[in-house]
């Protein structure tokens, strides 16, 4: 059921709205069915994108999120313009259980917004934020995160999450990201996950865990250019683990320009004949991910489902607070994108 309010946003009115939504719900429910209608909410989770997207784009993402991390949804749909203009609408999301006779709802509200009226969203959001309870803010485009209106908008959240490949420059976000104060997460540490427990998998083999100290070069392979995000990320977390043995690796960048941009391959090598030798390789085509994997002489292959804003989103929601690991490696890919001593 949907709700659309005047042009002039005050958030009692949104409230009102929302309210009223729950009774029009409770009036359609089926009075056949005594359990009726549950209201669940375990978050606030605010997206803001630029109005040019597809809108079916983003909410088919939070409708998706509702069944596991039930919250108030907001959709905040940017257009670049230099008048004050929002507007807003209500409308809730549905779904009924396996097994169960009862639905679960979740209420959702979308606001369009122009830029100017950045320095005026504070003062809608803090009151329709759900009390007591998480707010998280995925921003979906590097020109709203850049505009120094922003700001003031994120640190309404407990959490933000971004996703650096979406940025030209890998070094400039990744020092921006590194000086936050806030709790922040990164999809292009998220797309990491499978990556960071393929090499963890290796190593649970004893065998070729005693041998990581005598490991002399990470090499990072990336196609493009220049290194991206996730390949900074990428050395920095093996260079962490791997100085916690006791190794002292150097970092090579291997590019690969005819491939597509992003991590394609990560090398462990020692500097004798009788060192390990880790090598993993990810290609992608159009319907999933493929990792081949050699330990030494010995080779292996696994398969992925390809990555989508639903399930890197999903992850990151399963962490509402900070992540010490993902702190650290990006300390450490900050400064490594910088040319500093990593």
């Amino acid at each position: 059921m949907e709700k659309t309010l005047s042009a002039t946003i005050h958030p009692e009115n949104i409230l009102r709205e929302l309210s009223d939504l729950w009774v029009s719900l409770g009036k359609e429910a089926d009075p056949d069915q005594p359990s009726g209608v549950l209201r669940a909410c375990t978050m606030t989770l605010m997206a803001v994108a630029e109005e040019t997207e597809d809108p079916g784009d983003v909410w088919s993402v939070m409708a998706a999120l509702m069944p596991e991390h039930p919250s108030r949804a907001i959709v905040i749909r940017f257009r670049q313009s230099a008048a004050r203009e929002l507007s807003a609408r209500v409308f809730s999301q549905c779904w009924m259980p396996f097994g169960y006779r009862r639905q679960i709802c979740c209420e959702q509200i979308e606001i369009s917004a122009s830029d100017a009226s950045l320095c005026d969203l504070p003062a809608v959001i803090v009151p329709l934020a759900v009390s007591d309870l998480p707010v998280i803010l995925w921003c979906r485009g590097a020109r709203l995160f850049d505009l120094p209106e922003f700001a003031p908008v994120a640190q309404i959240a407990h959490k933000v999450v971004v996703d650096s490949a979406a940025f030209g420059d890998p070094a400039a976000i990744l020092k921006r990201l590194a000086g936050s104060e806030q709790v922040l997460g990164d999809l292009a540490w998220t797309r990491l996950t499978r990556w960071r427990e393929l090499v963890s998998q290796i190593f649970e083999n004893r065998s070729h865990c005693s041998r990581l100290k005598g490991v002399t070069e990470v090499r990072v392979g990336f196609g493009g250019k220049r290194p991206p995000a996730s390949g900074y990320y990428m050395a920095a977390w093996l260079l962490d683990g791997l100085e916690r043995t006791g190794a002292k690796p150097e970092v090579i960048w291997q590019s690969a320009t005819d491939a597509s941009p992003g991590l394609t391959q990560v090398e462990l090598t020692g500097s004798n004949g009788h060192s390990l030798h880790v090598s993993i390789v990810m290609t992608t085509d159009a319907e999933r991910q493929t990792a081949q994997v050699h330990v030494d002489s010995q080779s292996s292959l696994a398969v992925f489902p390809l990555h989508n804003d639903y399930l890197l989103l999903r992850e990151e929601l399963s962490i509402p607070g900070r992540d010490p690991v993902y702190e650290r490696s990006l300390a450490r890919a900050a400064r490594l994108a910088s040319g500093r001593k990593p």
